[in-house]
């Protein structure tokens, strides 16, 4: 993680996302953004061949805060990314000081 602080200098937040095939390779990633206060959001990669979950569900399993926003997306899908990362500008301006 010696490079994360280089790369999200300037940043307004992050995405993580998260394979529910492998959600334990999240926790790195949450806890730096986390322990760093860089907004985030869980953008949930659902495909064919994967199980469905509910966003709850994902939330449960990686002790998300409820503020946090958790979308359910298809990344090789352009309308669910563009729609992931308008959560993240949401998400970023609410998080900030007014």
């Amino acid at each position: 993680w010696f490079m994360w602080d280089d790369l999200v200098r300037g940043a307004i937040g992050a995405v993580v996302l998260a394979d529910t095939r492998r959600l334990e390779d999240c926790f790195p990633a949450l806890d730096y953004f986390e322990s760093c206060g860089l907004p985030y959001i869980v953008a949930v990669n659902h495909f064919e061949g994967t199980p469905g979950y509910e966003a709850e569900d994902v939330r449960e399993a990686l002790t998300v805060p409820p503020q946090v926003p958790i979308v359910i997306m298809d990344a090789r899908n352009r309308i669910t990314v563009v729609e992931s990362l308008l959560a993240l500008v949401g998400h970023a301006l609410d998080a900030t000081p007014a």
